[in-house]
Parts: structure tokens; sequence; C-alpha cells
């Protein structure tokens, strides 16, 4: 029987667990957060993306912990541990070195390890191979090593991890057979690509040209504002084109643990060869600048029917960083509440998702009572859950940044 250790136990890690416990194997979860792994064992789910019912569902088949020695036994490590960015924006690869330095003291022969987090090309090689090495194991010889980049998207329900493509990249041609065995057991289609590089590059790749396409569709929609015309109408007019265009949407800036962040990766990698990427860069600059352009939207939105930002009651309505889920990583929704914050607004929200901003000091306000005490209502993250059509009915002014409303003919409603 097949034994899985699963490193990091968030959004991708959690996910992946009760993926190998379902399909039969003994799996062993490691995070160094005590309070994640009770949950666990407690069969109590912490991630959207699996139901408690469905935890509950394999238990049997998972055991948890904060010790890595419990590793030692099982046949693949999959790490899923963060790869954020530092406030400098450089990569931060501490918490995936300590994961690797750990790991490597309970290293044995015949394993394999697998990287899932997100990273720059060559890290697998250039950081985790010497650190795993310092076992006195051999990479490829004594025990095998791959990149497999996570597709995870929060709240997405028609592509999941069992039917998206896992794209691998071993060390050797050894070790991308032993990962490929591995992956096969959970999901249908694995793609398999010459090198570890090769697979880091490709998970950048997908994100970068998100990145460029919202950047420019958010650089767009900041001249129409000015120009007098409406981007929605732009965007929606060519959609219709049936080849050669995607469509991407405007908005208040990106959020999530990717999108704002893995870019950067390879920007700083850049960097080493003595290259400049400037598309990358550009692409982050303008999509880091929507929540001060949207914010200054609503003061000018304010302004034109006699009221000042300073004292003015706004409801930001939705803030987790996309519809449907409750992740608030890098949520541009924060950003637009504390600049309206320092500009001296009443600023309040509501997000079913979201029942609380500890650092913000704020709770979920109920939706009608404070839709109807606001001067002005901020459509920041268009939750399905939600009625727009009724808030558009019932607010004074509002203001909708994702364009959900553009099909209401209501008075009082402004697109970005």
């Amino acid at each position: 029987m097949t034994s899985v250790g699963v490193v990091g136990l968030g959004y991708v890690g959690l996910p992946l667990a009760v993926a190998f416990a379902r399909a039969g194997c003994d799996v062993v979860a490691v995070d160094v957060d005590a309070e994640k792994v009770r949950l666990l064992s407690a069969g109590q789910s912490y991630v959207e993306d699996v139901s408690s019912a469905e935890l509950a569902g394999v238990l049997g088949r998972v055991r948890a912990g904060t010790s890595y020695a419990q590793l030692s036994g099982v046949d693949a490590v999959l790490m899923c541990v963060p790869t954020p960015l530092t406030a400098n924006r450089e990569p931060d690869l501490g918490p995936l070195l300590d994961s690797t330095r750990a790991l490597a003291e309970v290293l044995r022969s015949g394993q394999l390890v697998v990287l899932e987090s997100t990273t720059y090309p060559g890290t697998t090689r250039e950081r985790l191979l010497p650190l795993l090495e310092r076992s006195g194991l051999v990479a490829g010889r004594d025990f095998n090593l791959a990149f497999s980049p996570e597709r995870v998207d929060p709240g997405r329900t028609d592509f999941t991890l069992a039917d998206t493509p896992k794209v691998i990249g071993g060390l050797t041609e050894a070790c991308a057979d032993r990962a490929e065995a591995i992956y096969g057991l959970v999901c249908e289609k694995l793609v398999r690509v010459s090198s570890p590089e090769a697979a880091e590059l490709t998970k950048l790749l997908e994100n970068i040209f998100r990145s460029v396409n919202i950047a420019l569709v958010n650089e767009l929609a900041m001249l129409c504002d000015r120009m007098g015309i409406d981007i929605w109408e732009v965007v929606d007019a060519a959609a219709t084109k049936p080849y050669g265009f995607m469509r991407f949407d405007p908005g208040p800036g990106m959020g999530g643990h990717c999108l704002p962040v893995d870019p950067f990766y390879l920007s700083w990698r850049a960097r080493e060869f003595d290259m400049a990427a400037e598309f990358i860069e550009l692409a982050g600059k303008i999509n880091q600048q929507m929540p001060y352009h949207c914010v200054a939207k609503a003061q000018r939105v304010l302004n034109d029917v006699g009221l000042a930002v300073k004292g003015a009651k706004i409801l930001v309505l939705g803030v987790s960083y996309k519809p449907g889920v409750g992740d608030i990583r890098e949520s541009p929704a924060l950003k637009i509440i504390a600049l309206l914050g320092d500009l001296g607004a009443e600023v309040s929200y509501h997000d079913p998702h979201v029942p609380q901003l500890l650092e913000q000091r704020l709770s979920s306000a109920p939706l009608e009572r404070a839709v109807k005490d606001a001067d002005l209502v901020v459509i920041v993250t268009a939750h399905p859950s939600i009625d727009h059509r009724q808030v558009a009915a019932q607010a004074s002014l509002l203001l909708d940044l994702r364009g959900i409303t553009r099909d209401h003919d209501t008075q009082g409603v402004i697109k970005l």
C-alpha cells in the first residue's frame, strides 16, 4: 500500500492529503501550525474546497502532526509550504528551506520528494537538492526528487485536482517516472516536462499570463475613465470575436497567493541573468495601483453628489479576493478599506464568507441595514450569493468595481 506525506496543510496541502487518502493511501500530514493539525485530527475542515464531511470520511487514513519524524516511513513526501514575498517584494524561501532541512534529517533511501510550492526556476535543483543531500543520500540514486506545481483555484468546481492536468518535472528520468506513478493515483492526466526548471517556469508562465492581461485591461479601464468610454461595453464587444481574443475583465486589483506574488519570483530571478523582466514589472505596478484608482473614483463619486469622503459612510461589499470563497490573502479590498479609512471615511463591510477582519477590527455588517445606512456602497468582490440587483435598488449611491450591475438600469450606479 502506498503511503504519502504532505507537508503544509493549507489550500494546497489539505485537498492533496484528502485526495490521496480517498485513493486508498495512508497519509501523514505535517504542519508547523498546531491549530491546523488539531482541526484536521478532529475532522474539522478550515479550507473551503474540502468539507468537514469529506475530511471525516478519510480520517481513518490520515495521521496529522507537527513532527517531521513521522515522515520517515512514507513512500513519497509532497511539499506544499508557503513561498511568500519579503517586504521588498523579493522571494522569501525561509519557510521552504526550513521545511527542507527538517525533512533532510528524516529522509531515507527509496523515498520520493516533490515540491509543489510555486517558486523561481532553479529552486528545486539549486536550493532543495543540496539540503536534502545533507542526509548523506544522493538524489537520483538513493532518493527521487521532482517538481510538480500546484494548480489549485480555490472555490472552483469545474476543474479539480483530479481532472486538471498535472505537470511533472523530475531531476532524472527515474525521478519523473516515480512522480508519475504517485500522481497517477489521483490525477487523470499527467504532463511530463524535461526538468524541474521547465515545470517551475510553467507555473510562473500561467500566472504571469493572467497578471499581464489583467494589467492591460486595468490600464484600459483607467484610460476609459478619463475618456468617458464604458470599459465593460468595450470588453463585451471585443469578446464577441470568435478567435484571437481572450476575455479578461478589469477590477480593483489582484488578490490571492498566486497572481500578486508569483510574477515577482521570475522578475527577481531574471535579474540574476542580467535581464529586466519589464512586462512582468509593469504589470505588477499597474495592478498594485488599481486600489488607489478605485479610491480616487469613490472620492469623485461622492464629490459629484456634494459629499466629502471624510465622514462619509462607505460600505465595502465583498472583501475576499475572489467570489465564492473566504480567502482574503492579498485582497485589494483590504487596501481599499485602509485607504478610505486614512481619508477619514467611516468604513464598514459585508461579506458572507468573511465574518471578521481581525487586523482592521471590523465584523461583517448585516447587509440590508448596512446598504440603507451607507452614503456609498462599493462592490469590490461580487459574491454569487448576494442579490446585487437588490443592493443597487436600495443603495443611495453605488460604485461597481466588478461590472456585476452593468446590465441593471438603476439610478445612482457608477461603474469602474
